[in-house]
């Protein structure tokens, strides 16, 4: 889809749809997930657990739905990167917008939120898509590092 013709990019903007689209369900269900756990234990044992069962629910509907690949055992390990980046890139957005371009602080984490986007777009499709470099590993099984997209059932 690299080859910026029409159809590559009408298809790279049908993938930033999905992601965008996850990532309101991702939030979505962090948030339903807390709202359900808070009154069972406290606050922070709440957050962290929605966390990170939306984060395994963003997982799978990244590798099924938006970018149409397999998950792996890898992918799984290393997707976590994900939010780290997205957490760092808000982070210094925050500071930056409040702190050094005066916005107010009620209104800049949504600013950061919507410039970290595309970071976390990139990388989770780094870790999530598998790279051909034209290399025959001979490991192209289910699962694998070197699988092709597949088509999602969801779409």
């Amino acid at each position: 889809m690299g080859d910026g013709t029409p159809t590559a990019r009408r298809g790279r903007l049908a993938e930033i749809f999905r992601f965008a689209l996850v990532g309101g369900v991702n939030t979505g269900t962090f948030f339903g997930c807390y709202l359900l756990l808070h009154p069972w234990m406290p606050y922070f044992a709440a957050y962290s657990l929605a966390f990170v069962l939306s984060m395994i629910g963003s997982f799978f509907l990244n590798t099924y739905f938006t970018y149409r690949t397999r998950p792996t055992w890898k992918k799984f390990a290393l997707f976590p990167l994900t939010n780290v980046t997205n957490y760092l890139v808000q982070s210094v957005g925050l500071y930056a917008l409040v702190t050094w371009a005066g916005m107010d602080d009620r209104i800049a984490p949504l600013v950061a939120a919507v410039v970290a986007i595309p970071f976390t777009y990139l990388i989770s499709q780094r870790i999530l898509v598998p790279r051909n470099n034209g290399q025959d590993t001979g490991d192209s099984g289910p699962g694998s590092e070197t699988d092709e997209r597949q088509p999602s059932r969801l779409a």
